[in-house]
């Protein structure tokens, strides 16, 4: 992290590690073989004028790379003379000493001990009773055969004297699934639906202490509390200290597990954690997901780090429901891919039949199952599909309805191996009337006592919580409390995607629908981020420095607060998927532009601070800030505070709009900095006039081809390869069931993109950036090189800017072809998480081999790995040797049939943005498993978490400000922040003055060369001195927690030096002055 105020920040340049060679067709004459009839003789004049072009435009490079090498020199001259007239600072690629604006050149080789290439040359050792879902799907024929009245299953029979030595014990456990936002906003919701569902839920259970309710979304639960009076808040807390209440996972929402980053997978989690700390004093212990459209072992590591010890899942792959089924593996130990032990280990319930409604749950006849659904009593709202309705139980037919019923639980246990049953009793916003709590718990209370009070039916059946149900599981399936492993149940790794519920219904779609909200969800994610760093550095130096009652701390905590709440709430599975109705869409979009513009506001007070060289001259102004996060100021000259928001010490282009080309930059030393100016474009050919971007040269051509990224060569020994951008359509089936919001249903094939009219070419050159942009009907396609000595100089950056809004029933995607002999394997992360590698199957359908990529996604061969690095969530897949196709964006016209009633037509113009990175890898091992290169991982990091630049307010010239950088040295490479995240206080709405520290160690594959990445860090084996961390501010405790601060590990003792396994993700409390 660094603040700097200087106009921008370049740094000198070299062409890095590697040389990617564009191909354009530039012909001035354009070519047009209506006018030269003998065109197939004057092809070979083509070629030559064609190679003429391209030798023009090497020989540019080769200048380009000229003035930037003498711009190299010049900087490291000014360096040493700087270096010279301080006289001998301390010198390390990780120290800030010296003249602070220049940052010391990377090392040529990046020093990383051998002790920490260890962990992914680890050969995986499967446990003996493991299941890896990789195999799984090889064994699978996925095949859908009728299976009976358990339609995607099998028959089950059983003995009646099975259960003669061992009753069976089931456990009924009432939920409510409440949707924050689908089909009405979340507000409309909490209105008309769910308030009155708590509401009911505190007077009925009060009236029977047998009687259990689960809850899940602290969303809502914490906006009914806030309105409920102190004696109802007193009757909830009873009811949870009787455990006739649980409240599951109490994260802010339950989150999908496909497109959300494990950033803000945590932050919904934290949030709802803390909020149930502070009021009601509950610490979750179990996981509870029934709704999210595959699940993720992102999720399972998160929940086991908050401290749960169990989980329970639904929405799994039919097939391999059955296939689970079959095995009995349907309760499991769920286990991370790198994990050698039980570390990772959480004890996981996968639901067996189609949904989690009442028809689908008691067993695996739903037309019975139906019947003990009372809320679909005759006369109410709701009815069987199987047109036999339930009966209310009384004394003439109890003994009937409640054999019929134990029939279901014998079968549904006979998927397992212990005589412990689950049947979760709810659906989406149930028990919102009275009526329904006296149907449901009166009726099968008369069913229990029958049951419980005949010992030859051997069972035992009672409501409970899902932890009630855990906590007789264990000792049933002799699971051991010390080591956490069991005889019985198996261990399972890997992720359970791509979704289907039926048929070849992929639910693959929703990895891309309404791209734009996914992106502005990452952009939100990566400004909250850096406001939460910079306030609780600004309140610590408020602190340190007696000013408590100068800085807007309660005001820019509320601003924090509400945009970690309104990311939360997005995290939600119908709202980052795209999978909403419009306007509640709209609703979600508001609530993260918003977000989006306070936690600006909070960065430029916290920054106003922290630069501020007099503590003393600070006066908060909300009407007249001192820093505004607007790039374009229409006063000159002017001065821009930078703010670096990551661990890293970094080179990086800054872009900023100005009103002139006329523009000289200079640090805040006076020092001249190397910069280009280049146009902005208001139309596809015409350049404003009024607005310039802080390139030289510039093009304008029409040309009768497209301009494609064709070739990439390494720099070091000059080996080229094939790399292809091109664009396809794909169409939508002709069968009753199309594609929509959450299924990818295609007519076949891609088609490949043919514009209807020649697209525009502009090229710019510079000595900070060369670029080429092609505008095509629907998509404005752009390649862009940074000539500069760091990251950004590793990779080509790709900018689409997609509009499809006039099509019908389409969906366009990118697809990059390369020469590498992949196979049919390829690798997508999960969550910016962790990689899962992957395998293209030609007996599944085209959409099934579609999978989310939340970060990145790469294929490779012996030797070569070509990763694409993303800015936002999208699907991704590798259909062909050498391929990655990512789906940009969705149009169709139709529903889905899975409960949106409509398709997605709201589409809006959207710029997807990428990097493309090559690499040579030398494979002296073959690991089971993958992971990304040091470079993959910092690359991603500065993709999605740029550098900030503020505007300093005129009003403000006669202050003076001063550079800072809060880190004492840059952490590790392999070192992440995740966060820096001020504890709200115990009462009020403010900040304490703790913040939670979140690291997270990253796992890296060594067998990528380390030599002029342009990285300014080294490896550590994961050890951190916590007292030498910051640089300003001591550090007066760390206190190790769990994730979301439940719990308090090692006993509470303060450390002076942490140290990160490999993978892991910590949280600490810390105490700064």
């Amino acid at each position: 992290m660094k603040l700097s105020r200087q106009f921008t920040l370049f740094g000198s340049a070299i062409f890095c590690v590697v040389v990617f060679s564009l191909y354009l067709m530039l012909d001035h004459l354009q070519l047009d073989r209506t006018k030269n009839p003998s065109s197939g003789s004057s092809f070979p004049g083509q070629l030559t004028i064609l190679q003429e072009k391209i030798d023009h435009l090497e020989r540019l490079l080769a200048e380009n790379n000229e003035i930037i090498s003498n711009i190299r020199d010049s900087v490291l001259d000014l360096s040493e003379s700087v270096k010279d007239s301080k006289g001998s600072p301390e010198v390390g690629n990780q120290s800030r000493v010296g003249y602070p604006e220049l940052l010391a050149s990377p090392p040529l080789v990046i020093p990383i001990q051998q002790e920490d290439c260890h962990f992914a040359a680890k050969p995986y050792n499967k446990p003996a009773d493991g299941v890896q879902m990789l195999d799984v799907y090889d064994l699978l024929s996925f095949d859908n055969p009728d299976g009976g009245v358990w339609k995607q299953g099998f028959d089950i029979s059983y003995n009646e004297n099975e259960w003669d030595t061992e009753p069976l014990q089931v456990f009924v456990v009432p939920h409510s699934h409440n949707d924050p936002g689908w089909l009405k906003t979340f507000d409309d919701y909490y209105r008309d639906q769910t308030q009155h569902i708590l509401n009911n839920m505190v007077v009925k259970l009060h009236e029977d202490e047998r009687r259990r309710m689960l809850w899940s979304e602290i969303s809502y639960f914490s906006k009914w509390w806030d309105s409920i009076d102190s004696q109802k808040r007193d009757a909830v807390k009873s009811l949870i200290e009787r455990g006739q209440l649980e409240i599951a996972t109490g994260g802010w929402v339950m989150p999908d597990e496909a497109n959300t980053h494990y950033f803000a997978m945590i932050d919904q989690l934290l949030e709802g954690h803390q909020w149930l700390e502070r009021n009601v004093g509950v610490k979750p212990k179990t996981g509870w997901a029934v709704d999210p459209f595959g699940h993720s072992p992102t999720m399972t590591y998160l929940l086991k780090q908050a401290g749960m010890s169990n989980m329970l899942i639904q929405r799994v792959h039919y097939s391999v429901k059955k296939h689970f089924a079959i095995q009995k593996t349907l309760e499991f130990f769920w286990r991370q891919t790198w994990d050698q032990d039980t570390t990772t280990d959480i004890l996981c319930h996968m639901m067996p039949f189609y949904s989690y409604d009442v028809p689908h749950t008691c067993g695996p006849d739903p037309k019975i199952c139906c019947q003990f659904d009372f809320k679909r009593l005759p006369g109410g709202r709701i009815s069987c599909p199987w047109r036999v309705p339930p009966q209310t139980i009384n004394d003439g037919n109890v003994k009937e309805r409640a054999l019929m019923l134990l029939d279901q639980y014998r079968k549904k246990s006979k998927l397992f191996r212990t005589h412990v049953v689950l049947a979760p009793l709810g659906d989406d916003f149930r028990y919102n009337e009275a009526s329904e709590w006296d149907q449901q718990f009166q009726n099968y209370q008369k069913l229990f006592d029958y049951m419980n009070s005949h010992p030859e039916l051997h069972v035992k059946a009672q409501f409970g919580t899902i932890s009630d149900y855990f906590s007789a599981l264990r000792p049933a399936a002799a699971v051991d409390p010390v080591s956490n492993t069991s005889p019985l149940l198996p261990v399972v790794s890997g992720d359970f995607f791509t979704y289907a519920d039926r048929d070849d219904h992929y639910w693959s779609g929703y990895f891309t629908s309404r791209p734009f909200y996914k992106r502005l969800d990452r952009v939100l994610e990566s400004h909250l981020r850096a406001a939460e760093i910079l306030f609780s550095l600004a309140l610590a130096s408020v602190q340190k420095a007696n000013k408590w009652n100068d800085f807007p701390s309660l005001e820019n905590y509320k601003l924090l607060t509400e945009a970690r709440r309104n990311l939360g709430l997005f995290q939600h599975h119908d709202a980052i998927t795209g999978t909403g109705k419009d306007w509640v869409v709209v609703d979600y979009g508001t609530r993260l532009f918003h977000s989006i513009l306070n936690v600006k506001r909070v960065m430029a007070n916290s920054a106003h601070w922290l630069v501020l060289k007099d503590k003393g001259a600070y006066i908060h102004s909300s009407s007249m800030p001192l820093l505004q996060m607007v790039t374009r100021n229409p006063f000159l000259p002017l001065s821009l505070v930078i703010y670096n928001p990551t661990e890293q010490d970094r080179w990086s282009v800054v872009t900023v709009y100005v009103n002139t080309p006329r523009v000289r930059l200079q640090t805040a030393s006076g020092h001249a900095v190397t910069a280009q100016v280049s146009a902005v474009w208001e139309e596809t050919t015409r350049a404003s006039r009024e607005a310039f971007q802080v390139g030289k040269g510039l093009s304008l051509q029409k040309v009768q081809d497209r301009f494609i990224l064709q070739r990439v060569k390494y720099k070091e020994g000059g080996v080229e390869h094939k790399v292809e951008v091109g664009f396809v359509w794909y169409g939508t089936t002709s069968n009753r069931d199309k594609s929509g919001a959450y299924l990818f249903l295609p007519d076949g094939e891609a088609k490949a993109y043919t514009p209807n009219h020649a697209p525009v070419i502009r090229v710019t050159k510079g000595v900070v950036f060369s670029e080429v942009t092609t505008t095509y009907q629907h998509v404005t396609h752009t390649l862009r090189l940074y000539n500069v000595q760091g990251i950004e100089g590793q990779s080509v950056e790709i900018s689409n800017t997609v509009d499809i809004r006039g099509e019908f029933n389409r969906e366009i995607a990118m697809r990059i072809t390369s020469d590498l002999n992949s196979s049919d394997r390829f690798f997508t992360d999960l969550n910016g998480f962790q990689i899962q590698p992957r395998r293209t199957m030609a007996k599944l359908p085209l959409q099934a081999n579609f999978y989310p990529m939340t970060t990145m996604a790469y294929i490779q061969e012996s030797g070569v790995r070509l990763t694409l690095l993303t800015a936002q969530s999208l699907g991704v897949s590798s259909l062909k040797s050498g391929q990655l196709e990512v789906i940009m964006d969705r149009r169709l016209m139709q529903d889905d049939n899975r409960g949106l009633g409509q398709g997605v037509q709201d589409n809006k113009i959207t710029a997807n943005l990428f990097r493309l990175l090559l690499e040579k890898r030398s494979e002296t091992f073959k690991p089971e498993w993958s992971y990304p290169s040091l470079l993959s991982h910092i690359t991603s990091m500065y993709l999605n978490h740029p550098v900030i630049p503020m505007v300093v307010s005129p009003n403000y010239d006669s202050l003076t400000f001063a550079p800072l950088s809060p880190l004492r040295a840059a952490l590790p490479c392999d070192v992440h922040l995740v966060n820096l995240r001020t504890i709200q206080a115990k009462e009020g709405a403010g900040p304490s003055h703790e913040v939670a520290l979140i690291l997270h160690r990253r796992g890296f594959d060594c067998e990528f060369s380390n030599r002029n990445m342009g990285l300014l860090c080294s490896t550590t084996q994961g050890k951190l001195p916590m007292g030498k961390l910051f640089s300003e501010l001591s550090v007066q405790s760390v206190t190790p927690a769990s994730l979301s601060l439940m719990h308090t590990l090692d006993g509470g003792r303060s450390q002076e030096e942490i140290q990160l396994k490999p993978m892991e993700i910590r949280t600490y409390r810390v105490q700064l002055r």
